[in-house]
């Protein structure tokens, strides 16, 4: 089929193709008529995602875009839109219940939800790419209506997520709380144990756990070669009793006889001194003083009982030990509460404000140019397609082409000079040499 021959179709069936976009053209300004319009109004926010937290000093990092995937879920959620419902106060309107009143018997929602539902519908949530910024938009009839809740939304966003890092640090400062009143408890009860465990034993340890009768066998053990020492270097208290003694017996020789009493008493007291001499020297050279025990007796008594109560010793340590990883651990639950409270009473939503949403001038929809020329350019098709399924089903000879295609000779072409300016201005308008009329040839 050429060109001219398609034009000719249309030409014919001209008015089916004018009543096609007619019918369009007036569905469409019946849509936009009675289609209410809707508006949508758009508000920004912005992530603080690599600011670190006041409290803890952590940031989001490398977990952004699930961090950023969650947040686009939650500000289309029944809490947020819950939030939305109250500040609005729809569930204080009698128009509110009474809409309610008339939902469909197989709707069990209850009143609060209902009221979230059209709010979670309306809002939409994008993300800009490879930016910390979410576009959060509400469509709706109104465009007052529109700013108005999507700056609800967003407010009931940023309440939200403050409530729920809140509630969160509350839950583990609450754990952690626990967690401390049950290690408090076992550590005193280690503490008990192992202060009875010395009673029983006899044992005390020092403050770090160590043995103070192992400390005093090894002070022993260092001072013996000192002992040792001075014991060889000793002079006897009673020394200086055996020279005075000495001193007086040869002075009384001289004048007394070798038999006089007083000869005799001297001669014994002589004999008890170089025997008190003999003693204290001995005493000294064992390491012993003179009504004392010997550094060395010392230091041997000292490491039997060392030995004897070493396995007492050591499970007394092994308590200790047991209590200080209890201390440690009660330390640190009580850090965590602290951290915790201190987060629970955080401000820092981590969400900051780029711009509130005005009100939108245009509707989104419906878009009048776009409805009204995309039905013309609908109505024409079908007119069209109309046209030419009615050609097929019923041809007919238009032209000296459509005698041609059918394979049929022509003999000659017919025609009305008073038109031959007019179907030659036609011919040139479309591009194709006149065929030449006259009369007919046989």
């Amino acid at each position: 089929m050429s060109f001219l021959q398609f034009f000719r179709i249309l030409w014919a069936r001209r008015a089916l193709i004018l009543l096609g976009v007619t019918g369009c053209f007036l569905a469409a300004l019946l849509v936009v008529a009675i289609v209410p319009s809707r508006y949508v109004a758009e508000t920004r926010i912005y992530l603080d995602l690599l600011k670190p937290d006041p409290v803890t000093g952590m940031t989001i990092g490398r977990s952004a875009r699930e961090y950023v995937k969650t947040q686009l879920q939650l500000i289309q959620d029944y809490k947020v839109a819950g939030r939305v419902v109250d500040a609005l106060g729809w569930a204080n309107s009698p128009k509110m219940a009474a809409a309610y009143a008339q939902r469909p018997a197989g709707d069990n929602r209850d009143f609060r939800r209902w009221l979230a539902q059209p709010i979670m519908d309306g809002t939409g949530v994008t993300w800009v790419e490879n930016s910390n910024v979410l576009s959060i938009s509400y469509r709706s009839s109104n465009p007052e209506s529109a700013a108005k809740i999507v700056d609800a939304v967003r407010e009931a966003y940023i309440d939200q997520t403050l409530a729920t890092k809140r509630e969160d640090a509350q839950r583990n400062a609450d754990w952690f709380r626990k967690q401390s009143v049950l290690t408090a408890k076992k550590l005193n009860d280690a503490v008990e144990r192992k202060s009875a465990f010395e009673r029983a034993n006899g044992i005390i340890l020092e403050a770090d756990a160590s043995d103070p009768e192992m400390a005093k066998l090894a002070a022993l053990a260092q001072a013996a070669p000192t002992a040792q020492a001075a014991a060889a270097a000793f002079v006897a208290p009673s020394a200086g009793q055996v020279a005075n003694v000495e001193a007086q017996i040869a002075a009384q020789s001289r004048i007394l006889g070798p038999n006089h009493p007083d000869l005799q008493i001297l001669r014994s007291q002589l004999s008890a001194a170089q025997a008190a001499v003999a003693r204290e020297t001995a005493a000294a050279r064992s390491g012993g003083g003179p009504s004392g025990p010997s550094a060395a007796s010392m230091l041997s008594a000292q490491k039997s009982k060392v030995l004897a109560q070493s396995a007492k010793v050591n499970e007394a340590q092994r308590m200790a030990s047991d209590i200080q990883v209890l201390k440690a651990q009660y330390d640190k639950a009580l850090a965590k509460v602290a951290d915790y409270e201190q987060q629970a009473q955080s401000t820092e939503s981590g969400v900051r404000v780029m711009a509130s949403a005005i009100n939108p001038r245009n509707p989104e929809f419906p878009n009048v140019p776009m409805i009204i020329g995309g039905a013309i350019a609908f109505g024409f098709a079908v007119g069209t397609l109309s046209a030419l399924i009615i050609e097929l089903l019923n041809r007919r000879v238009r032209g000296m082409e459509d005698l041609a295609n059918s394979g049929l000779p022509v003999v000659g072409v017919m025609g009305h000079s008073d038109d031959k300016e007019q179907e030659g201005l036609l011919w040139k308008i479309l591009g194709i040499r006149m065929p030449q009329f006259g009369r007919a040839e046989l």
